[in-house]
């Protein structure tokens, strides 16, 4: 039999397994373990549920391989990153939530079942751990995403489950995930327990963020989780998406590829002049979980595509990124735009040093009387003195 430990080192993303709950949850859980629906109803445990109670009802009549009701098991992820707890995201409770490390020796397991996608899922097979052994790397492999979609499954696949009946064991928990400080300090008024890691980036928020003023910030992160309503892309003139941001909004979001392909030929998009793409529908309804019980999601998400350079072989034109910056400020109001996330126009495949194009970035996207978030490069550290308030602001310093 391949152990889990084999099928780790075969693919070393998967470390643990995860499971998402409430941080008032853990004290249960590390007395009991992970229960399964059915015993945190009959044990009358005062638990709080994370999944909307529809979800909870519909998974109830959904039956395993051996006829007993996915009532009956305590659902683990293979990636926690996952439509669900981007629902809990968009409806604001990250503060209150925790991924529990469940380690994979859990998979060693005769009597656990393995799913090809989101369990209550129609298109989902619910295997018995003996069948799902030989297609479990696929199913890792599918689940290893950054980022999902409706319309090629992968929404529904990156939420691969391992279903284990009644109970996961309290010394299979490694560690916490936490997103914010004020979620440990929560957890650790009512637990001993000392593997916490908190890790913003598995919760699709920055690891960090410099506020410069009371509308600009700087942040490392993923600008297209940000859930603000204008998301600003850098493109080349000559019809490519080819690398960096570029290139993950073409195939996150293909409709935005064929609106630039479009905006290119017809000279609506040029250096100096972003072209700003208006899409009638929302992020969020496309990557979060059972979208139509969301309570607070985004009206729609728009798309600037921001010329940068002319030819995607060129270092990026400063001063054309100069006219544009113009553009956004002269334009923005009545374009309608309410917020503005961007990358750090030029860098990292641009060719550009922050050092020069952050002051220039800053001093204009700071006469917005909106919020805007600039997305640092990730190519390379960028040095604090640099990323000061004194050094991108220097005029907000000065005595007025």
């Amino acid at each position: 039999m391949e152990t889990a430990q084999k099928i780790a080192s075969r693919n070393r993303r998967i470390r643990e397994l995860y499971y998402i709950t409430h941080v008032d949850n853990i004290p249960s859980i590390l007395n009991r373990g992970v229960l399964s629906h059915e015993r945190i109803h009959a044990a009358g445990i005062e638990f709080k549920h994370v999944y909307n109670e529809d979800i909870v009802e519909k998974r109830k009549e959904i039956k395993a391989p051996n006829g007993r009701s996915l009532w009956t098991f305590a659902n683990l992820y293979f990636n926690a990153r996952n439509p669900m707890l981007y629902k809990l995201k968009c409806d604001g409770l990250l503060d209150n939530i925790a991924i529990l490390g469940i380690s994979t020796e859990i998979l060693n397991r005769n009597d656990i079942y393995v799913t090809t996608g989101n369990a209550a899922h129609t298109q989902s097979d619910i295997l018995p751990i003996s069948s799902a052994r030989k297609i479990l790397p696929k199913i890792i492999k599918e689940t290893d995403k950054v980022y999902w979609g409706e319309a090629d499954g992968s929404k529904r696949k990156i939420m691969a489950e391992c279903l284990v009946p009644d109970v996961v064991p309290s010394n299979l928990l490694t560690s916490i995930y936490v997103a914010s400080y004020e979620a440990i300090y929560k957890i650790k008024k009512t637990t001993n327990f000392s593997a916490f890691i908190r890790q913003p980036s598995m919760f699709f928020q920055p690891s960090k963020k410099i506020s410069l003023t009371s509308h600009l910030s700087l942040l490392e992160g993923d600008m297209f989780f940000s859930r603000m309503q204008t998301l600003t892309v850098s493109v080349n003139l000559v019809r490519i998406m080819g690398k960096g941001v570029a290139s993950r909004a073409k195939y996150q979001f293909p409709d935005v590829y064929v609106k630039y392909q479009d905006a290119c030929r017809n000279g609506q998009l040029k250096m100096g002049k972003p072209y700003l793409y208006k899409r009638e529908s929302s992020a969020d309804l496309e990557l979060a979980d059972e979208p139509s019980t969301l309570s607070k999601p985004n009206s729609e998400t728009w798309f600037l595509l921001f010329a940068t350079k002319r030819d995607w072989r060129d270092q990026a034109d400063i001063q054309g990124i100069e006219k544009g910056l113009q553009w956004i400020c002269e334009n923005y109001k009545k374009e309608g735009i309410k917020e503005l996330a961007s990358p750090a126009l030029g860098c990292g495949l641009g060719g550009l040093e922050w050092k020069v194009v952050g002051p220039l970035l800053c001093e204009y996207l700071s006469a917005l009387d909106i919020p805007v978030s600039i997305y640092l490069p990730v190519e390379k550290e960028i040095p604090e003195k640099f990323l000061s308030k004194e050094f991108l602001l220097p005029q907000k310093q000065l005595p007025s």
